[in-house]
């Protein structure tokens, strides 16, 4: 059974891409250099994608610094440091990329259907204090009735899933799934700014250090602030 794996490299993708190892399938990444601030990220995802073994990986480039309209695509907006999480939970944050994982899922559809792939996974997280609409279960329902709709496979009845494992995790139960799967942590990559070391102030490292705290276990990934 193929399926394609959106591989950003950080700790979310990087456990589903394990998990759709542990199901069974045959393995294609895709990952996608957009020109994010946070293009770092695409050397964690080479070398997960090795550690993993999987068949092809594709990297798929386009610029969505063109109209930014988020902290990751256009460097005058600030990325918000050292909030607590309950701030974090307030509002949809500035680091959102205006319809991202619909641009992603559609590439990845493409993709799915050109190797006759039956599944497409994604490690979206309703749970995440970000909020981001495009990470929700309805939005993955309704995108995958797009896959269905708008595919030769789907309209002669079998349709391309998509599989998204962690929606209903903690950051904290994503973290145990990955110890479990064997997620290589030191190679994964979460943070926003795009430095030679994790900030340790962004949202997405304050939620990623805080997980692995609770857990009692130390963040092997090296960190400015921790």
């Amino acid at each position: 059974m193929k399926a394609v794996i959106l591989l950003s490299g950080g700790l979310d993708s990087s456990t589903v891409l394990y998990q759709a190892k542990a199901d069974g399938c045959e393995c294609y990444a895709i990952s996608f250099d957009y020109q994010q601030r946070h293009r770092k990220e695409l050397e964690s995802a080479r070398k997960i994608a090795e550690c993993a073994g999987v068949i092809e990986r594709q990297v798929v480039t386009f610029d969505l610094t063109l109209w930014g309209g988020s902290a990751l695509t256009d460097n005058h907006l600030d990325l918000p440091q050292d909030r607590s999480i309950e701030k974090m939970a307030e509002s949809i944050p500035v680091t959102y990329v205006p319809a991202r994982n619909t641009i992603f899922l559609s590439f990845a559809l493409a993709y799915a259907e050109a190797i006759v792939a039956s599944r497409v996974y994604i490690g979206v997280n309703a749970l995440d204090y970000s909020g981001y609409p495009d990470c929700r279960p309805d939005y993955i329902q309704s995108m995958e009735e797009v896959f269905r709709l708008g595919t030769k496979q789907g309209r002669e009845g079998n349709p391309i899933t998509i599989e998204s494992p962690l929606i209903h995790l903690k950051k904290t139960e994503i973290i145990q799934l990955g110890n479990h799967l064997g997620v290589p942590w030191e190679f994964t990559w979460s943070c926003y700014a795009g430095q030679t070391k994790a900030c340790g102030t962004c949202d997405s490292c304050r939620l990623r250090l805080a997980a692995f705290s609770e857990l009692g276990l130390t963040d092997p990934i090296p960190y400015i602030k921790s």
